[in-house]
């Protein structure tokens, strides 16, 4: 390789490396780290190369987001954003900005609200949404995405009234206007499907906003149509898209994956790698599966999803195609379920080099903990601080051991953050402030033990990752990495991306 066509970054340099935890300079050809080292032996290595100077700032692998819905996160950025409302008539008010900007009949959509923000203690009527949108059918998702709320417009539409049944693993809630898990699949197969360019422009502003904040990869999850995969698969055929992607099937398309030969194996930007499961719900919809004695409100135990006997015997289809099963659990009870699920598969992911994934991973029993090893966590903390107050009214047994990063990392589990966006939006400074601090949104600190260092976070949106992905290549700086970067101003402070794919 010709000198001029190698570049040395210079900067203070946190390589994640044991055996060469920092440097000041590194050597980069062809898209690959070729060394590390002191600015003048890696400066000798080439002195034609060309030099980045950042010495005033902190060069680290580059950032990850480990779960992420990336192209649904795209469409959210031109929707109704709900996040921080703090109540129904500010939920309202936004609404109805966007009805005076759309014209009549079209679909309003958006999402980012909790019931607890919105000072509800029940759920919310298609009729509170009628008097600001009675033209426009409205369907807006919870932060979590396992409650939605729609007005009378979209239930017509939907053929939705109060006589109709709940859906498998769903319900319709009375009177009208709140929808839980699966029963939103009813309202939301009606609206229109976006085009095949709409897809491609959402994949398109969902990555550019991740490559704008500092990120180099993603695992974007199940839960969308089969159309977001494939727009970011052309972004990667076009030469457009900036991040590295990691992908995950929903369950019920593994036969598709035997019949296309999908598997694990890296080539490019973009790769399949993962098949999904949902444990269970969500705790802000009360549909988190526990262990008795359930909600401190009374309102049960929460609703299980996907039963564990179908995540053992799919876990296994997808191990055999080398795919990852990677299991959606927000309860003690669905992570216990999972664990057991998984504990049949073990033998068979080992045999194959995969690691087991948990996403979420929340509230967790002690007994438990231990059955974490050599899984991957896939944890978002950023979600703590809207949680913790409801965590303390709805479930305050179980409060030590949620969001426990610290003993999950203890335990022998992989650490990989993430937000769930647009869950939550991809503000790896509040993972840095939620994992460190414990602070929540009431200023109070969640089981406070669990706290973790800076170094910690950064080893969990970096290093993390790239272990439950099976990318030996990435989350560290040695010989052979992927040119994958992120530089601060701060570890946790201001990021930028800097990859030099060659």
């Amino acid at each position: 390789m010709r000198t001029q066509d190698l570049t040395v970054v210079l900067a203070r340099v946190f390589t994640l490396d044991d055996a060469r935890p920092e440097v000041g300079a590194v050597l980069v050809g062809g898209g690959r780290v070729l060394a590390v080292g002191a600015r003048e032996d890696v400066a000798a290595l080439a002195p034609g190369a060309q030099v980045l100077d950042h010495r005033d700032l902190l060069l680290t692998p580059g950032l990850a987001e480990a779960h992420i819905h990336l192209v649904t996160y795209g469409f959210s950025l031109s929707q109704v954003g709900l996040h921080g409302a703090r109540s129904v008539a500010e939920v309202q008010a936004r609404v109805a900005q966007q009805v005076m900007n759309t014209p009549r009949g079209t679909w309003i959509r958006g999402g980012g609200f909790l019931l607890s923000e919105l000072g509800l203690s029940g759920y919310p009527t298609a009729a509170l949404l009628d008097e600001v949108s009675p033209h426009h059918p409205v369907l807006l998702y919870s932060r979590d995405l396992h409650l939605s709320w729609a007005n009378s417009a979209a239930l017509r539409l939907a053929g939705i009234h109060e006589g109709t049944p709940d859906p498998e693993g769903g319900r319709i809630v009375r009177p009208l206007g709140c929808l839980l898990e699966h029963a939103s699949d009813l309202v939301a197969r009606v609206i229109p499907e976006p085009t095949g360019a709409e897809y491609l422009a959402a994949a398109r502003a969902g990555a550019a906003d991740l490559a704008a904040r500092g990120y180099v990869s993603a695992h974007t999850m199940a839960f969308e149509s089969p159309e977001a995969p494939r727009a970011l698969q052309t972004l990667a055929q076009q030469g457009e898209l900036p991040l590295r992607v990691w992908a995950c099937l929903p369950h019920d398309r593994l036969g598709h994956a035997r019949v296309l030969g999908l598997a694990r194996a890296p080539g490019g930007l973009f790769q399949w790698g993962g098949v999904k499961f949902f444990a269970d719900g969500a705790l802000g919809s009360r549909t988190a599966w526990l262990h008795a004695p359930g909600f401190a409100d009374g309102s049960g135990t929460g609703m299980p999803l996907d039963p564990p006997e179908l995540i053992a015997e799919l876990g296994r289809e997808a191990i055999e195609l080398g795919l990852t099963p990677v299991t959606h659990a927000i309860g003690d009870r669905a992570n216990t379920e999972v664990l057991n699920a998984y504990d049949r598969l073990r033998p068979h992911a080992e045999a194959r080099g995969i690691r087991l994934r948990v996403e979420h991973a929340q509230h967790l029993r002690a007994e438990d903990l231990p059955r974490f090893r050599g899984l991957t966590a896939s944890v978002q903390p950023i979600h703590l601080q809207a949680d913790g107050p409801m965590i303390r009214d709805l479930m305050p047994h179980l409060e030590s051991l949620s969001y426990a990063f610290r003993s999950l990392r203890d335990a022998g589990a992989i650490l990989a953050f993430g937000s769930d966006a647009p869950v939550a939006p991809p503000e790896y400074r509040a993972n840095f402030a939620a994992a460190i601090t414990r602070v929540d949104d009431s200023g109070q600190r969640l089981a406070p033990g669990e706290a973790l260092t800076e170094h910690d976070v950064l080893w969990a949106h970096t290093r993390g990752p790239a272990l439950a992905a099976g990318w030996d290549d990435e989350g560290i700086i040695r010989p052979g990495a992927r040119a994958a970067f992120t530089l601060w101003d701060r570890l946790g402070g201001n990021a930028q991306a800097l990859v030099l794919e060659g």
